[in-house]
């Protein structure tokens, strides 16, 4: 897969990527999930000196893996390859922001939440504290 796009991924287009796939997942990217990737992207340090115009590369690749039948497999193995172990739980913690944004929960966004809570090797408390964070940035009133 990595051969479609002209470099590796660097951690950030791995966080990207992530975020797309859990926006994408329950197959209605909605407003209020893109602003969340969007305003990640502009002001969270990890994304300092990252390129913007990558986000659209990282969404066609996830749309491309989303169209096969091993699609997520794939990811999976595009983030152990090119995501730093140190990133994972900042990986989890913008998942969750992105499921979060637009106030519900979908049930194939908790099932990838979960997917990506094994895949990263998250211990359990440290993934519930990462959810309830998530949870208390979003709460409406």
């Amino acid at each position: 897969m990595t051969d479609q796009i002209e470099h590796p991924l660097s951690p950030q287009d791995c966080l990207v990527a992530l975020m797309i796939a859990v926006s994408a997942s329950d197959e209605d990217i909605r407003t209020a999930e893109l602003l969340k990737i969007q305003s990640a992207v502009s002001i969270l340090p990890v994304f300092e000196n990252y390129d913007g115009d990558r986000i659209q590369q990282m969404s066609q690749l996830i749309f491309e893996l989303f169209g096969q039948e091993d699609g997520l497999d794939a990811l999976f193995g595009l983030l152990r390859e090119n995501l730093p172990e140190r990133l994972n739980e900042t990986a989890y913690a913008l998942a969750c922001d992105v499921a979060a944004a637009d106030g519900a929960l979908a049930e194939t966004e908790l099932r990838l939440l979960e997917e990506i809570r094994y895949e990263l090797d998250l211990d359990r408390l440290h993934a519930a504290a990462i959810e309830r964070g998530a949870r208390a940035r979003h709460l409406r009133a």
